[in-house]
């Protein structure tokens, strides 16, 4: 199943996600960019490692029927190979279309590669770097692996620890859980523009708008 990271934002929460990004950034010189993404992969790993477990099951499975059971089962080689090959693809249907099965076949350290992989993707598709002290901070959420990642700029690494972002990553996940996204990227933000304050990402007499508020999405 595949969750649009459009449906997923309705308007009224793009407002509001908007709102918290420009009153976190009245604090400091950081400039906030929330983006959505509905997955960071189709990870056709996990289909193919699902079909492959659940076809060596049933394989198994039926030829321990064929050998030792005592009642008669009309169980030929040809019956144990397509029956083999349906549950394959039964297995491969359902992690195609149930999310958390998708996960728990992808495993941790593909999704958490791939994640970071199409984070750093958006952070330069995006622009992120593009400010006068380099001090963009890109909020990245992606929906299917129930995954976000706060990547910094330079200006904003120098100042602030990646174990910082813990809570903000926190709240935005939860919400994520809850079914509420928008109010976890709210709470979030604002964390964010919190930290930024406290470590000492001041902002400047001069400081603009360099980025723009509005929570960026992709539907692939």
């Amino acid at each position: 199943m595949t969750i649009v990271a459009s449906t997923l934002i309705r308007e009224e929460e793009k407002v509001r996600i908007a709102a918290a990004v420009r009153s976190a950034e009245e604090k400091t010189s950081g400039e906030i960019v929330p983006y959505v993404v509905p997955h960071s992969d189709h990870y056709e790993e996990a289909e193919w490692r699902a079909g492959f477990l659940t076809g060596l099951c049933a394989l198994v499975g039926l030829t321990m029927v064929r050998t030792f059971s005592t009642a008669w089962v009309p169980l030929d080689v040809p019956e144990i190979g397509a029956l083999t090959l349906l549950a394959g693809g039964a297995g491969m249907l359902v992690v195609r279309f149930l999310p958390g099965m998708k996960r728990l076949f992808a495993g941790k350290h593909l999704i958490d590669r791939r994640v970071a992989q199409r984070a750093s993707e958006a952070f330069i598709s995006e622009e992120v770097f593009k400010t006068r002290d380099r001090t963009g901070i890109l909020i990245f959420v992606s929906v299917l692996e129930r995954r976000v990642l706060v990547v910094g700029d330079s200006g904003i690494n120098a100042k602030i620890e990646k174990d910082d972002w813990r809570e903000v990553v926190r709240r935005v996940v939860d919400g994520l859980k809850a079914g509420k996204p928008g109010d976890g990227l709210v709470d979030g933000i604002a964390l964010c523009g919190t930290l930024l304050e406290r470590h000492g990402v001041a902002r400047r007499a001069d400081d603009r708008d360099e980025l723009t508020d509005e929570i960026r999405e992709s539907k692939e």
